[in-house]
């Protein structure tokens, strides 16, 4: 019997053992719960707190922008204010300093003007001296024309040279080429065979344009591929003696019914003159005296005459005469005059028509040795007798 309860008795107290130990987990288990409760109510309350924190924080900053907003308005208000006084003190400041110091400007002003009208005095004083002011006639219509001849095309210039006792007719036929032909007197040029007679002379460059001049030997021209270089040749040395560059020419052509021409050259009885236009006159003519034995600019004249529907101009004594047309080729007449010394009104119309003669010019120049205009027109060489009056 006691060998059959032993079994019974360990059974009962292993039992006895697991409820125990069973007993010790969940009361642990209860700890831990309790003890989680605790630290997430803990949690919670912490949340509460730092949000009621935070609420009031925003409360602060929101306070205090609206405060900033009004002080920065205010700021604004008082620099304002500070500007308006302070330029209002500066009108006091001008204006006492104007009261006071209007006599020493007006004397100031006195001086400086006193000074500029003697400059202005001297300057037209050395013009004068310069230009020789004995020079008194002026162009008084255009009598009559005369055909010499009618030979190469639509543009080209013909001349004698002013400074020269010869008689010798140089011909350059069109805008661009680089051999003239001299003739040794009008009757040679008129032949029929006159090229067989010409003397050849080559340039070492070809001109541009129409606007060349021969003067004292020299033949000055606008170099054919460059914007404003004049070159001075030696027509019987055959070489360039000198070249210069003429300020502000060369951009657009000098006269409208003849582009080909950027720079005309003229000769009057004070020597050797540049007419160009440029953009910033408008398209007026300008006036330049050259000096043709150092080749220096001497003086430079700003003009009313404008450069459209202008076909040539020449210059006779110290006077710009502009020559226009109509595209088609009508009437040419003078319509601006312009003395360099003043002795003619600026801008001076006298509406001189050339006479009995419908057609363009490629070129106008002023013969001061004979007082007559060779012109070239439509492939023919002409020459018009001027009559003139004292100024």
């Amino acid at each position: 019997v006691h060998f059959l309860l032993i079994p019974s008795l360990v059974s009962t107290m292993g039992a006895a053992q697991y409820a125990t130990q069973d007993a010790a987990l969940l009361s642990y288990i209860d700890q831990r719960f309790l003890s989680l409760e605790k630290r997430l109510e803990r949690c919670n309350q912490d949340v509460l707190e730092y949000a009621d924190e935070l609420r009031e924080l925003s409360k602060t900053v929101l306070s205090r922008l609206a405060g900033l907003s009004t002080g920065k308005a205010e700021l604004r208000r008082e620099v304002e204010n500070l500007l308006t006084r302070i330029e209002l003190a500066q009108r006091d400041i001008d204006y006492f300093g104007s009261v006071a110091d209007s006599s020493a400007c007006v004397e100031v002003h006195e001086d400086l003007l006193r000074q500029q009208l003697l400059e202005e005095a001297e300057e037209k004083r050395r013009l004068r001296v310069m230009l020789n002011a004995s020079c008194d006639h002026m162009l008084a219509g255009i009598r009559s024309l005369k055909i010499v001849k009618k030979t190469g095309g639509k543009h080209g210039s013909w001349m004698k040279d002013p400074g020269k006792k010869h008689a010798k007719i140089y011909l350059l036929s069109g805008s661009v080429n680089n051999v003239i032909l001299e003739f040794a007197n009008i009757m040679t040029f008129m032949e029929n065979n006159h090229t067989l007679k010409a003397r050849r002379v080559p340039l070492p460059s070809p001109w541009e344009g129409t606007g060349h001049v021969i003067y004292q030997g020299f033949l000055f021209y606008h170099r054919h591929g460059s914007l404003n270089e004049i070159v001075k040749f030696n027509i019987q040395r055959r070489s360039v003696a000198d070249q210069m560059l003429l300020p502000g020419a060369g951009r657009i052509p000098a006269y409208q019914l003849s582009p080909q021409t950027k720079i005309d050259l003229a000769v009057d009885e004070q020597g050797l003159w540049a007419l160009h236009a440029e953009p910033e006159t408008g398209g007026n003519l300008v006036i330049t005296k050259i000096n043709h034995s150092s080749m220096a600019v001497e003086h430079s004249w700003d003009t009313p005459c404008s450069s459209r529907d202008a076909e040539a101009a020449f210059m006779a004594c110290n006077a710009l005469h502009v020559v226009y047309n109509s595209a088609s080729g009508g009437s040419s007449r003078i319509l601006c005059v312009y003395d360099v010394l003043g002795a003619l009104n600026a801008g001076t119309n006298p509406g001189l028509h050339f006479p009995r003669r419908q057609g363009g010019h490629s070129t106008v120049h002023y013969n001061p040795k004979e007082k007559q205009l060779f012109a070239w027109g439509d492939g023919s060489q002409i020459i018009y007798k001027l009559h003139t009056e004292q100024k």
